[in-house]
């Protein structure tokens, strides 16, 4: 079980613009929903966005602290 102060944590590090909410969708702290909203993701398919996600959490996936992962990306809104 992964703390979600330690997801923020972690996505930060590698993304330091980005803003992170976590969201327990079993109570147990293995099953994720994460809404990330970072600059760094401005011209990057969805993929791209994701993928920088996964790399920062690559270590929770592999060992299965994290179990499922729902995740949006998105950029900040400018106006």
């Amino acid at each position: 079980m992964v703390q979600s102060e330690q997801i923020v944590s972690l996505i930060t590090r590698a993304i330091p613009d980005a803003k992170v909410s976590v969201e327990d969708l079993n109570g147990g702290g293995d099953h994720l929903q994460l809404n990330v909203v970072s600059s760094a993701f401005t011209g990057l398919t969805l993929i791209k966005q994701h993928q920088l996600v996964y790399s920062a959490l690559k270590n929770e996936l592999a060992n299965e602290s994290i179990h499922a992962l729902a995740l949006n990306t998105s950029v900040p809104d400018l106006n």
